[in-house]
């Protein structure tokens, strides 16, 4: 997409919502807060409200997952609109397709529901830096966010109450349920406590938004993380045990939530729609395709970036994804001899070879002790991941990669060749099966490539990639970046995969697996008919270098 003329992205946003204007212009909405209430086209109102965000659902989904809340008794929608994914570069813009924000509002306008819109530029969201754009980090010395924080809340709601002594009640974001971070336990939350605040609120005539209705997916690298002691990134599910599944079907909590609401005003006629058939597939094995690194002609096409010392990946602009850093021993290492990176300076995981060799794992936070040898002149290969920047907290500035120079024993490792890769073009159109044939794999060591492919026979439907025995990666389905795996950590061991994104009968689906680290004896994969969310297998997160307990409760972010 052409550059275009520079707008700050709340300034195209009203010039999008005044598209709305001829079909609205008869409406009003006041709030009367003489009577502590809102009116809407002149009557009292109160909303209904459930959050959702259109940038976690498949567009051709969208009016599905609307439809369903207004079935559920919603009069109302609220949604972020996160600037990072409208803005890629500086003043370039992209409302296309699934950014297309002015067909989700049509959406929601077909459905009868009211939007409440939250455009940022800062919206948390457990999304990538919370929304903000990664460029914004090639500026080194920025203050993202800053506050002047305020601790008496006692003082604070006095100082409302001066200001605006009457108004109606609202709670913007009552929690469904919550977030899930890698290595935690999936988060619930009953459906007798959910009720019941909200048949609380509504007996005070409050309005109320429930944050989430339906969460979605974190497909690609949009997922963000929280510090709390220890780097905590957000698994690729936003399942969020919310009223809606992941998967798009209505749940217990739905059910009863829509009873609840059924008591205060009327609910839309008719049954909810069932849930969506689902299809169970394999297993099927994979094959090797060749590692990482034979395909870094591909993967980096412009060649690495030379610097004394390593450079972050928003110094080369690399927004996201996998950056390899690579250097050579200046002399020989006969002894195993300790490979470190001071100041916490791996941001975010670590992937360690020597001479292609996979060596072992660094990462942010944790406590690893590797030790390297080899000879001088011998390549050593660090693979950096970014596994999405902190959403959450005043001035984080979450650079990635590697921000100290790595230490070989007592030596300060210079001389660094940086290779920013372009994984998910090299997976979507530079993976012909004549490059793979010619490549000749050898045995898997490291961060490799596995793929296969498979017909569905049948009508088939959404369905669960499930990875027993895998460590962790990245997944996509025809050239579809669905987003990242943990199966040793845990807790999500399923990635949703929407029925949209599967060919039909008579065409072959393919799949392609960055394994990162360690691949199962029989490489594996099987497609499932429900998800697993809550499986912890290996703990491996304990060995953080924060004091704080993995047993001890977390504290909520913001949204």
């Amino acid at each position: 997409m052409a550059p275009q003329k520079l707008l700050c992205l709340p300034s195209l946003l009203l010039l999008l919502l005044t598209r709305l204007l001829p079909q609205a212009h008869t409406r009003s909405f006041v709030v009367d807060r003489d009577h502590d209430r809102f009116l809407l086209d002149g009557a009292p109102f109160r909303y209904v409200s459930g959050s959702l965000h259109y940038f976690r659902v498949p567009r051709v989904l969208w009016a599905d997952r609307l439809f369903k809340m207004r079935m559920s008794g919603l009069n109302a929608i609220q949604f972020y609109v996160p600037w990072n994914y409208h803005e890629p570069e500086p003043g370039v813009y992209n409302f296309n397709a699934s950014r297309d924000l002015f067909a989700f509002l049509k959406e929601a306008t077909l459905a009868n529901l009211l939007v409440i819109l939250r455009p940022g530029p800062y919206i948390c969201a457990e999304w990538e830096m919370g929304g903000l754009p990664a460029w914004l980090l090639r500026k080194p010395k920025i203050h993202l966010r800053t506050s002047d924080p305020a601790d008496n809340m006692t003082k604070i709601f006095a100082l409302l109450r001066k200001y605006e002594p009457r108004g109606p009640l609202v709670n913007s974001e009552y929690y469904t349920g919550w977030l899930d971070y890698w290595g935690q336990n999936h988060s619930t939350r009953s459906v007798p406590a959910v009720t019941k605040g909200l048949e609380n609120m509504l007996k005070l005539g409050a309005s109320v938004n429930m944050y989430m209705f339906h969460g979605g997916t974190n497909f690609g690298y949009w997922n963000g993380a929280d510090e709390k002691g220890r780097f905590l990134p957000i698994t690729t599910s936003y399942d969020y045990d919310a009223p809606i599944s992941e998967a798009g079907d209505p749940t217990p909590k739905l059910f009863a939530i829509r009873n609840v609401i059924s008591k205060f005003q009327e609910v839309p006629l008719g049954p909810l729609p069932p849930p969506s058939p689902k299809m169970m597939l394999g297993p099927l094995s994979l094959h090797l395709d060749g590692n990482l690194l034979a395909f870094l002609d591909f993967l980096c096409p412009q060649g690495p970036i030379h610097s004394i010392l390593p450079m972050t990946f928003e110094a080369v602009n690399q927004d996201h994804g996998y950056m390899l850093y690579r250097t050579y021993l200046t002399h020989t290492v006969s002894e195993p001899t300790q490979f470190w990176v001071p100041n916490s300076g791996v941001h975010d995981r670590a992937y360690v070879m020597v001479d292609g060799v996979f060596q072992g794992v660094l990462e942010r936070n944790m406590k690893h002790n590797l030790f390297l040898t080899g000879k001088k002149g011998a390549k050593l290969d660090v693979l950096l991941e970014n596994m999405g920047r902190l959403s959450f907290g005043s001035n984080s500035s979450d650079f990635k990669g590697l921000l100290e120079p790595p230490i070989l024993g007592q030596t300060v490792l210079t001389q660094w060749l940086m290779f920013p890769l372009k994984v998910d073009n090299l997976v979507k159109w530079w993976f012909p099966n004549q490059l793979l044939k010619s490549s000749h794999p050898q045995t898997p060591s490291g961060p490799t490539f596995y793929s296969t492919t498979f017909p569905i026979l049948d009508s088939g439907g959404d369905t669960f990639l499930f990875l027993p025995g895998w460590t962790k990666g990245q997944v996509w389905i025809n050239g579809f970046n669905l987003g990242r795996y943990w199966t040793k950590r845990g807790p999500q061991q399923t990635l949703y995969v929407p029925r949209p994104l599967l060919f039909p009968r008579g065409a072959l689906n393919k799949i392609t697996l960055l394994e990162l680290e360690n691949v199962p004896l029989q490489p594996q994969i099987q497609f499932l008919d429900r998800p697993i969310l809550n499986s912890t297998v290996h703990k491996t997160y304990i060995y953080s270098l924060s004091a704080e307990s993995a047993s001890e409760p977390m504290e909520l972010s913001g949204h």
